[in-house]
């Protein structure tokens, strides 16, 4: 009897709760560091939404024709050549999972501890997180039912919650921010600058996610006639949470209070419902980043089993067991982001994340021409609303920022560039060890 499949409903929750988390929590606190235009903040979140929701339209189109799960892996491997899919999958590895896993559980007990007086150890943080991250392996690698169920439930809170946090937060707050959320002078001029490309670093890493479907599209019912509306209805409820978040935190609290600061979300609750309110809310906060948490440790280990399955030498993370879970890649990529949890800092890991990210994507939608140029013919059950606009707007978007990354923050750019060379060395090792023993 086969495993039962993912319900539509079930994936369109992976794909909002991979994205509503730890960026949405934290990102505003590093832009403000440079951009303090309340119509310009928005318009990040905006802009950010519109190149998230191209890209959905785009990644639609490839899922919808090559239904394996893999995500990039599988569309880089099919269009390009078997190495930038194994370099794709090198970076889910690596950055693209393990890094966001690491991030959002340690955002979950940034926010956990704000319950506690004073200032919390560097040591209980650390613990909340690997234990966060140890639960959560552990349901996911036993059965489709525990991972679905548990999936389903925390990302209906967490959408639940953000919309009754933002409903109080305009309520209860007796005094507004005086915060112009209407274009003004010198607005135009921030918009084209070096400063709004590298704060969209920090936008497009919040959208990161948009795409987690693809990842799944083995395991989901009817991927070829569900996959594009999953992906378009998940990015359009995040990128109208999202606006509406930051709209909430801008009119609640202080600019300068939030600036530089990672739990935003805390401060503006601390601002609008007072020093009890804002501790319940930021443990509330934190319980809505297990589902991100989850989220991710459900969706990237599928990149690391196909990988397994077409590399013999690595064969051993193809495997799943009896009930179809890819347990050993879930233990893996939890194994990587649990280094990343004890070894690093938050920034360490925020810098280079989101660029190495959105590189991986330019390269894949960049590759719907390349696909209707060499197959023309090719089974389309879903074909990009408004070709070739959504695809040509992403790219242009994702490349103008990129390019700002690589030369406003060229370290973090070029280690995002190292991280894809190594990917490629490891392809032709396990390539000519493959020939070798052949």
């Amino acid at each position: 009897m086969p495993a039962k499949k993912f319900r539509h409903i079930t994936v369109t929750a992976v794909v909002i709760a991979n994205m509503v988390g730890t960026g949405v929590f934290t990102s505003l606190g590093f832009q403000l560091l440079d951009i303090r235009s309340g119509f310009v903040l928005l318009m990040l979140w905006a802009v950010g939404g519109l190149a998230a929701l191209c890209g959905a339209m785009t990644y639609a189109e490839l899922g919808a024709a090559m239904p394996r799960s893999g995500g990039e892996y599988n569309f880089l491997t099919r269009i390009y050549h078997p190495a930038a899919g194994f370099v794709s999958g090198w970076v889910s590895v690596t950055v693209g999972f393990a890094g966001p896993v690491a991030l959002a559980a340690m955002t979950f007990a940034a926010y956990a501890t704000t319950v506690i007086p004073g200032e919390p150890s560097a040591i209980l943080e650390k613990s909340l997180a690997a234990g966060l991250l140890i639960v959560l392996t552990c349901v996911h690698a036993t059965s489709r039912r525990n991972s679905g169920a548990i999936q389903l439930i925390f990302t209906i809170l967490k959408v639940a919650v953000i919309v009754l946090f933002c409903i109080a937060a305009i309520v209860l707050v007796d005094s507004p921010q005086p915060v112009n959320f209407f274009p003004s002078e010198g607005d135009g001029a921030l918009l084209t600058s070096s400063e709004f490309a590298v704060a969209l670093i920090y936008v497009s890493y919040a959208y990161a996610g948009w795409n987690a479907a693809t990842y799944l599209s083995s395991e989901l019912e009817e991927p070829q006639r569900t996959l594009p509306w999953i992906l378009m209805t998940g990015t359009l409820v995040v990128m109208t949470l999202y606006v509406a978040l930051n709209f909430v935190f801008l009119y609640a609290a202080p600019m300068d209070s939030m600036a530089g600061e990672l739990e935003v979300g805390y401060i503006a609750a601390e601002v609008a419902f007072g020093d009890v309110g804002g501790r319940f809310t930021g443990i509330v906060l934190a319980m809505l980043l297990v589902s991100t948490v989850s989220a991710m440790t459900m969706a990237g280990p599928r990149v690391i089993q196909v990988i397994g399955e077409d590399f013999p030498t690595i064969g051993i993370l193809g495997r799943k067991n009896k009930d179809g879970i890819p347990a050993n890649a879930i233990i893996l990529q939890s194994s990587i982001a649990m280094l990343f949890i004890l070894s690093s800092t938050f920034e360490s890991i925020l810098v280079f994340a989101g660029f190495t990210i959105a590189l991986n994507s330019f390269a894949t939608v960049l590759g719907i021409f390349i696909l209707r140029w060499k197959q023309p013919d090719l089974e389309r059950p879903y074909r990009t609303f408004l070709y070739p606009l959504p695809p040509l707007i992403y790219l242009t978007l994702t490349g103008w920022t990129l390019w700002f990354v690589l030369l406003s923050r060229p370290i973090e750019g070029l280690f995002g560039l190292g991280i894809i060379g190594s990917g490629l060395l490891l392809y032709f090792f396990s390539s000519f060890k493959k020939a070798t023993a052949s």
